[in-house]
Order: structure tokens, then sequence, then C-alpha cells
């Protein structure tokens, strides 16, 4: 039955690496992966088949094996044991939804109300290395802000008002890729992967700015200079290129409320951090009240001059629960609950993913190898499952809060993605808004990613050794 789990999961795994070629959304297969992994595990349990490990350490078993009966009483331990289990990864893995929920939706009500269109305002630049930078240094801070994905098509359909030509625009998308990746893995907020471990409590926000703000610097800067120098980033843009596709000029249709939504979006989610920092409360709860402020007044502002009640929908919080991407949502649901299965099933004494970190590291026994192949593999596959194994993998009671091990995990998993197009949910965005070629990203693009990738992490690296020396 570990046989027929594992496989399950790496049936699954395949299927959504190859969503593309087979015109399928990764959604299904990880949905599907996550329930019968768990069916799988329950019938094996349930049969005495397989054994079960909980949140902490303890390994339940229903007597198969050749043992004799379990009492009653001890079946009915068992029996709570798995289902506790279950619970418990639920859970944590409903924390991460609520989270992201709660920072869609805000999102989308800033859009609603047409804030980011500030940000057009004031690029006024015609110079093509000058707005290189200007979207990049965006794509950095805003990532951080409202997430790697969030920020990605924020600046994607900014860039549509300013490089009409494609051939030109698409890179400049592919360089707000590897800005936009290196900047969500500094802040808790910014990608995916970074909340998992801060809710999983395995980082926190100042230390993941701490040992992590340069790294990511230098991971942004060093592939933009050498950018700079490019053929496609020399020379200017065609006056009438600063326009708009209607020949409108950037910046000029905005809303009455389209600034002030904007700031308290962007405001009201960088307070999620604050207020776990004052109130110890999971930073879920932060996001629900972010949510709820911003709902409130989106409720009562006036968007526009002459604001009718009839145009409410227009700009309201239930028509942006509307457009968030709940198919994202369940993606992160059915993975995360696979992964969980395979942190729940015991392999001797300990869980399936404990025991393959195990193994790596009587194969690898340099951690920092291990983790920097991680990076490589969040390029091919998707970094979520990667850090959600890695939180499986590794004992938070070897390797607690704030470790080199877990800041290392968010950079390597965070911008890794960067050299393939299809290693991040930022670059799968990009290539889905401008059919960005994977062959070309790989030639044209990859070893810009490399470069930063690779010198951030040495970055990290001595860091780590002279300025955090007792984290393991």
């Amino acid at each position: 039955m570990l046989s027929a789990v594992i496989a399950c999961f790496v049936i699954g795994y395949v299927v959504i690496v190859f969503e593309h070629p087979l015109r399928l959304d990764k959604t299904v297969p990880a949905l599907l992966m996550g329930a019968l992994c768990w069916a799988l595990l329950s019938l094996g349990f349930n049969a005495g088949a397989l054994d079960v490990v909980d949140s902490y350490g303890q390994l339940f078993s229903m007597g198969g094996h050749g043992v004799d009966p379990l009492s009653e009483a001890a079946h009915h331990e068992a029996e709570h044991g798995f289902t506790s289990s279950l619970l418990h990864h639920l859970g944590k893995t409903a924390e991460i939804l609520i989270f992201l929920i709660g920072a869609m939706t805000i999102v989308e009500i800033v859009d609603l109300h047409r804030g980011f269109d500030i940000l057009k305002g004031w690029i006024s630049t015609r110079s093509k290395k000058k707005l290189l930078w200007i979207v990049g240094v965006l794509g950095f801070i805003l990532s951080a802000i409202i997430d790697n994905l969030t920020a990605t098509i924020v600046l994607v359909t900014l860039l549509r008002k300013l490089v009409p030509n494609r051939e030109e625009r698409i890179w400049f998308v592919a360089l707000i890729v590897i800005a936009a990746n290196a900047g969500g893995a500094w802040s808790p907020i910014g990608d995916v992967t970074t909340t998992m471990l801060w809710i999983g409590k395995r980082v926190t926000t100042a230390g993941l700015v701490e040992y992590l703000i340069i790294p990511s610097i230098i991971c942004f800067v060093l592939p933009f200079i050498v950018a700079s120098f490019l053929k496609p980033f020399q020379g200017n843009l065609l006056p009438e290129e600063v326009k708009s596709e209607d020949g409108v000029e950037v910046g000029t249709e905005r809303l009455l409320s389209s600034k002030t939504m904007l700031f308290l979006g962007l405001g009201m989610i960088v307070f999620v951090p604050i207020f776990k920092t004052i109130t110890h409360l999971p930073p879920y709860i932060g996001m629900m009240l972010s949510l709820g402020v911003v709902w409130l007044v989106s409720e009562y502002i006036h968007p526009e001059e002459d604001f009718k009640e009839e145009r409410k929908d227009i700009y309201s919080a239930h028509k942006a629960l509307s457009r968030i991407e709940m198919s994202s949502i369940l993606f992160f649901l059915g993975i995360l609950m696979a992964v969980a299965a395979l942190e729940t099933v015991a392999v001797g004494d300990v869980g399936a993913l404990r025991a393959v970190a195990d193994q790596l590291r009587a194969v690898i026994p340099n951690q920092d190898t291990v983790i920097i192949v991680l990076g490589f593999l969040s390029a091919i596959i998707d970094n979520v499952p990667l850090v959600a194994a890695s939180m499986g993998m590794y004992d938070i009671a070897n390797f607690p809060e704030d470790s080199k091990l877990w800041h290392f995990i968010a950079y390597s998993a965070g911008t890794g993605g960067s050299m393939l197009i299809i290693g991040s949910a930022a670059g799968v965005a990009a290539m889905g808004m401008e059919r960005i070629d994977f062959i070309w990203y790989f030639k044209k693009i990859a070893w810009l990613a490399f470069i930063g990738f690779a010198a951030g992490a040495a970055a990290f690296l001595f860091i780590e050794a002279y300025f955090n020396p007792i984290t393991g």
C-alpha cells in the first residue's frame, strides 16, 4: 500500500508538470492526487498494512503485520490518531488558503477601483534602460507587498500600455519575472512558499528581512545590470509608445477612489505581519481583519463624481470575490494535502518525507548543496509541493524557527523558479498573458536568472556564516 500511495503522488505530479501538453488544468490532478493519497492511506491503515505518524512524531498502528489484534481501546486510539493527523494537516492547509483568499480579494478590490493605474502615472521616461529599472524596482517592491504573481500581472498590464510592440515588450516582461520572484523571497507575504514557511512557524518576518533582503536584492540587481547592456534595452521608445492602446495618455483614467483604495489596500496587507507580532495570533486572523477594513471602506466610498447606487456592484467586494482565482486555491488544497499524506504515512518509525531527508543526508552530506538542488528543481516543478515536502522532511525540533535551513529554502525555492518560465507562478502568468515561448525564455533569459540566483545564494551563505553562525 505504501507503494500505491507513492505511485499516486508521482503520477499526479507528472500530470501537473505536463499540464500544458495535456491541456489539462493542474487543479484537476492536484485534487485527485490529494483525495486518492488519503483514501489509499486510510484503506491501508484500516487493513493494518500501513502505520501513520502524527504531527508529534507518535506512531499509530491498527495491529497488522502478523501481531496480535488490538484491544478495543487501542483500536479506538489508533483511529483517533489517524483522524487527528488528517484534521491537523487540513487545519494547517486551511490557514494558508484563508490567508491567500483574503490577500487576493484585497488586491482585486484595489484593482476594481483602478488603484494600480496610479503606478502608470509615475512613469514618463522614454528610455528603455530607465524603463527596465523602473518596472524592475516596482516588481521587486510590489511583489513583497501583494505577492509576486499579482505584481507580475499588474506590471504586464502596465507594460502593454507603455510598450505596444510585443517583440520588445516580452524582454521587459521576462525580466519582471526575475524581479518579482526575488522580491517575493524576502517577504512573508511575497510568495506562497514564504507564506507557508511563515505560517508554519519556520521563519519570522524579521528573520526573512534580515537574512534574505541582501541576497534577494543581489538576485534582482545583477541580472538587471547585465541586461542593461543588452541590445533590446538600448535606445528610446517612440513618443507614441508612451500611450495607451486607445491613444489616451497613461495615468489619466483614474477614479476618485483610486489613490485611497491603493494605499489602503497595500497598507492593510503590510499591516498583517505587524498584527501578528503584536497579538501573536496566526496571520490569517490579521488578513481577515485587513479584508474587513478594506471591504468596509469600499462599501461607502464614492469612486465617481456622479456615483449612483446602481453602479455600486461594479466596485463591490462581491465582484472582487468573483474575480479571484479559485482554481489556484483548490490547486494548493490538493497539492498540500497530498504532501501531507506522504508526511503522515510511516516508513519505519518516521514519516515518509522524514525518511527521504535521512536518505538525502546520507547521500549528500552537505545540507547547503541539497537546498541549492531544491532551487534548481523549483525551476522544473512547482515550488509549493517542494517547500511543503521540505517542511515535512526536516524536524522543527532540530531546525527551529529562523534556522539557516529555512531561510535558505525560502530563498532557493522563491528565486530558483526564475530559471525557467514554468518554474514560478509569476513566470506562468507572464507566459500566459504574453504567450512567451518556453525555448525563447530558456535561450534568452535563463542565464540571467541563473547568475542572479547563484550570486544571491553565495551572498546568503556568506551572511549566514559570518553574521548568523549559531543557527543550524
